[in-house]
């Protein structure tokens, strides 16, 4: 299930019947208010969204699954959720905290470079879950509040205003991010490291449609060999490997989250037919389609 726009979303899993513009390019509120229609039985589904979303919990039950890595959520977690990362959450309760939602191109006149060269954390590979102090916690509750203020308001000046209070709240959590993953950000800084983390976030991107390197090397204006010897050589997986074990997670989630056919699942995943789909299945688990599906 892929969201493309906020209006969609809130519609769809917080039930809100509210005639939000189907543009709306941020979205900040309290998890309280947000979550009081989600069934906290079955919370949220296995699902992408083409925007981000930043939540801090105060306090409740929750739980997160970002793409295959599971956790239970304590008080004072912040959790980064990138555009197009598999989200969901099976357990919800009581929750109350903060949480916006925002497109990346919303950013984009306040930022000097791609969103996560500047802040880290919104990187595939980062550390999405962030423990707070109970310092760092109350130093962001306050933006969140300043952010939901205005937004609330009628100044003329909102969205530059909000624009603005989103670059502060994510300064604020890069200060709290470099305090914990500093190696991990001079590891990012390497050229052949930036290459691999954009091709990444092209496969995150557009991995349901394109299956071959040679696409993404185009993307990347770069030949298909510079880009399988800079892939292997920063993480030890040549790059179909990576494009493949992304398929197959998706398929996975598919098979065992919705009850789409698996014809209409590998028509989804772009393969020439089921028989094709059946057999990458079969080749990569060992299983078929059906019985990874019986198993879940």
């Amino acid at each position: 299930m892929t969201f493309e726009t906020i209006a969609a979303f809130e519609r769809k899993i917080n039930h809100d019947t509210r005639p939000y513009d189907p543009g709306l390019q941020f979205l900040p509120g309290r998890m309280e208010e947000r979550h009081q229609h989600v069934d906290p039985k079955l919370g949220i589904p296995a699902l992408r969204r083409n925007f981000n979303l930043i939540y801090l919990l105060l306090d409740g039950l929750h739980d997160i699954r970002l793409d295959d890595k599971h956790r239970w959520l304590m008080p004072h977690d912040l959790v980064i959720v990138p555009a197009n990362v598999l989200y969901a959450s099976t357990n919800i309760k009581d929750c109350r905290g903060f949480c916006i939602e925002f497109t990346t191109e919303f950013l984009e006149p306040v930022m000097q470079g791609a969103l996560s060269e500047q802040f880290p954390f919104f990187d595939l590979d980062a550390e999405h879950v962030i423990s707070l102090t109970s310092y760092e916690s109350k130093l962001l509750q306050r933006s969140f509040e300043d952010i939901i203020e205005v937004y609330n308001g009628h100044s003329r000046e909102k969205t530059q205003l909000i624009r603005n209070y989103i670059h502060i709240l994510l300064l604020l959590i890069r200060d709290c991010y470099k305090a914990r993953y500093t190696v991990y950000i001079k590891e990012k800084a390497t050229r052949a490291v930036q290459l691999t983390s954009g091709f990444r976030h092209l496969v995150d991107e557009h991995f349901r449609e394109m299956h071959e390197v040679q696409q993404y090397a185009s993307l990347l204006n770069i030949t298909p060999k510079h880009l399988a010897d800079v892939v292997k050589s920063t993480t030890g997986k040549p790059p179909h490997e990576m494009i493949q074990n992304r398929l197959l997670q998706e398929a996975r989630t598919l098979l065992s989250h919705t009850e789409m056919s698996i014809a209409e699942i590998a028509y989804a995943l772009h393969f020439e037919d089921q028989s094709h789909f059946s057999h990458f299945i079969k080749r990569k688990t060992g299983q078929t389609p059906l019985e990874i599906r019986k198993n879940f």
